[in-house]
């Protein structure tokens, strides 16, 4: 049976919240913040996790120390399109939460 994992978000006011994520449920980091209401309700995961809206972008802080999966091409497009995009920004929503992101620190980007 897999086992939550530890998970860093830094919420938009810049507070640090260290999260239990589960393994086991096909979660996503954008799941993970609307389930502990780490963002005012309707503003992040407004697709609904269709990368199709920017509105969960983060920005990933130690991504050379866990591993995450290759940004897919829907993923690459929609961030070629969205507001304060830095080099390590990524859609919440396309993270899934894995075993070998114990550890991960991410950063929600500003509303736009």
């Amino acid at each position: 049976m897999a086992e939550d994992i530890k998970i860093t978000i830094i919420d938009r006011d810049g507070v640090s919240h260290e999260v239990d994520a589960p393994t086991d449920m096909q979660m996503n980091v954008m799941e993970v913040v609307r389930a502990y209401e780490l963002a005012p309700e309707g503003t992040i995961g407004i697709c609904g996790g269709m990368a199709m809206c920017a509105s969960c972008q983060c920005y990933v802080i130690n991504g050379d120390e866990v591993e995450l999966p290759e940004m897919n091409p829907d993923e690459e497009a929609m961030l070629s399109e969205a507001f304060n995009v830095k080099d390590n920004s990524r859609l919440g929503c396309q993270l899934h939460i894995e075993p070998s992101m114990e550890g991960l620190v991410v950063e929600l980007a500003p509303e736009s």
